[in-house]
């Protein structure tokens, strides 16, 4: 089954949700405005339906290969990444200064939704090599950024993120990889890293890792790590490529799913040592790598939006398809699709709703992002990026546990059929399950969503948020329609108990975290999930206001709208009040999850 990229509800997102209007009026992007969106979204989706997408099954029934020292991806991957690199793909929300086209993040991420969509395990060499380049953007020198930016948005070089250790998963204090002063001014770097996704391969002429060590004396913990740039190949000073660096994989992993993406294991210094750059401050370095990876985890939570379409898509087509059983009100004797039955259209519905309102939330959040970097009052722009630092660990939560429940939907809609490989819905299923756990799990996101994101500002941000619910719920009340539309009259009571749900569990976070942290932090994951649903809820109120006012333009579009939200409202939002009975019972004793001693397990 092609990939069939969903267009016009990108750009319904972008218009009545994300404001693509007020993003366009940004300085510098006064020519990214709707006509601009439209011609790129229609090329992106040509170009990933034509060249990337029949690829995605042929990366999984043939993954990259290792044999002494050498990955070779998977047949016709580096021809689709010259095609992507030449179509200019790489930079399109890069600074055109090095080669970019510039565009709003808002444009870039319905093309990252895209490419991930079509072929995820492709996909993750260019989400890596954008973290690269935002990277150097900030904290490169400019001779680094001169050097390295133009060739990685040319798609000439990729680039990865080099963080996890043997002995140190999430946890980098425990990093050992060392990087010594050496007489030319540089340094020699010594280590093993591990799960370096694209760290070796075939498709481009250069990689340039980016790598945490640490220097000789440097302080204990996290804050004695550096950052180092590390290519594979040296680069001279007329750019050309020099001597192969003292970087090589020694192996690649055997996964699960993602199959064609080569998750290498890179040993550095077994010869001498691997020339390195420092990049910025020395014993800054997380605090610049926590730039690629707040990239990365944005954009995987894209891919779990990506993978979660992809299965719909294959899901429906498969119900339409599917002749099984006989009505079960008696209307038809005769056998039906299996789109006829009930809890077949529940599943798909609800695949449906899920993936809609996580491509809301992520789109507004990458609005305010570009906001965030491009408005000309300083305190507009520090408003919008509190706002889009604390929806990037729910963006990436939320879309990544959901990717795995609709694939897994998925699955479930074909039948035994969904167990079989070659239907392809299994590999939606073994794709998606890397998205919750890579960039940091989903409890490294809520961690970070109490800690950082609601704890350090009182709750600030959040109850901006809320207070915009509450915008939206006066406005479905105020509407014409609240009395004769069911849509409306479940959204503004679903909404609204979730509204309250939210509130009473940051005020919970809030009150209890220093008195009781382990009964908040055993509650994290699920107000993580309970912001998500609650976030996304309040986007399809929005959605259903404009779809509501705007039926007329094209009436099977904005009914299909209203309904998925009325969808939303009755089967979604309802879980919001028991992930919010979850958390505040945490706390009650030490009950639930926490009531098992070890030796109980």
């Amino acid at each position: 089954m092609s990939y069939i990229a969903p267009v016009k509800e990108m750009r319904f997102v972008m218009q009545e949700l994300a404001d693509l209007e007020r993003v366009a009026a940004l300085p510098g992007f006064e020519d990214a405005g709707l006509d601009c969106a439209q011609a790129v979204l229609d090329e992106a989706a040509r170009f990933n339906a034509n060249v990337i997408a029949p690829l995605n099954v042929e990366g999984d029934v043939n993954p990259s290969s290792f044999k002494d020292g050498v990955v070779t991806a998977t047949p016709g991957f580096k021809e689709a990444f010259s095609q992507f690199a030449n179509g200019g793909w790489q930079g399109v929300v890069h600074p055109a200064e090095y080669g970019g086209q510039g565009l709003p993040k808002l444009i870039a991420t319905a093309c990252m939704e895209m490419l991930n969509a079509a072929n995820l395990s492709l996909a993750l060499c260019p989400v890596l090599t954008d973290g690269a380049i935002e990277a150097l953007l900030i904290a490169g020198s400019p001779a680094q950024k001169e050097r390295y930016v133009p060739k990685l948005i040319s798609g000439e070089w990729t680039g990865t993120m080099n963080l996890t250790e043997p002995q140190a998963g999430s946890d980098l204090a425990l990093i050992r990889t060392r990087a010594e002063p050496a007489s030319d001014g540089n340094y020699r770097l010594f280590g093993t890293k591990i799960f370096i996704s694209w760290g070796e391969h075939d498709m481009a002429s250069n990689i340039v890792h980016l790598v945490l060590a640490r220097l000789p004396g440097a302080p204990e913990g996290v804050k004695g790590l550096s950052l180092f740039i590390v290519p594979k190949f040296v680069v001279n000073e007329d750019g050309s490529l020099g001597a192969r660096n003292d970087v090589h994989c020694v192996s690649i992993e055997h996964k699960l799913g993602i199959k064609a993406s080569p998750t290498a294991v890179l040993q550095f210094g077994d010869h001498g040592g691997a020339i390195g750059y420092l990049v910025g401050e020395a014993n800054r370095g997380l605090e610049y790598m926590f730039i690629m990876m707040n990239a990365a985890r944005f954009g995987v939570g894209v891919q779990g939006i990506a993978v979660a379409d992809r299965a719909y898509q294959r899901a429906v087509a498969y119900a339409k398809d599917r002749v099984q059983g006989r009505a079960v009100d008696g209307s038809s004797k005769a056998p039906l699709s299996i789109i006829k039955h009930p809890d077949v259209r529940r599943m798909l519905a609800t695949m449906r709703a899920l993936t809609e309102g996580a491509r809301a939330l992520a789109y507004v959040a990458a609005a305010h992002s570009d906001i965030g970097h491009r408005h000309a009052d300083a305190s507009v722009r520090a408003d919008h990026q509190a706002i889009y630092e604390y929806l990037v660990p729910v963006v990436k939560g939320w879309s990544t546990e959901l990717a795995n429940e609709v694939a897994s939907l998925g699955v479930q809609v074909h039948g035994g059929m969904g167990y079989i490989e070659e239907t392809g819905a299994a590999q939606h299923l073994r794709d998606a399950r890397i998205l919750a756990i890579y960039e940091g799990t989903t409890a490294i996101q809520a961690n970070d969503l109490v800690g950082r994101k609601t704890l350090r500002d009182g709750g600030a941000v959040v109850k901006v948020l809320i207070a915009k619910i509450d915008e939206t719920l006066a406005a479905l009340w105020e509407h014409k329609s609240y009395e004769s539309s069911a849509a409306f009259r479940a959204l503004h009571k679903r909404l609204g108990a979730g509204r309250e749900s939210l509130a009473t569990v940051v005020d919970y976070v809030l009150t209890h975290a220093k008195d009781d942290p382990n009964a908040v932090f055993a509650g994290s994951v699920a107000y993580l999930k309970l912001a998500g649903i609650v976030l996304s809820g309040w986007q399809f109120a929005r959605a259903l206001l404009a779809a509501t006012d705007k039926r007329n333009d094209d009436p099977s579009f904005y009914d299909a709208k209203a309904a998925t939200a009325h969808c939303f409202a009755t089967q979604i939002l309802p879980l919001a009040t028991a992930l919010e009975a979850a958390i505040v019972g945490a706390h009650d004793g030490n009950e639930g999850a926490l009531a098992l001693t070890d030796d109980q397990f």
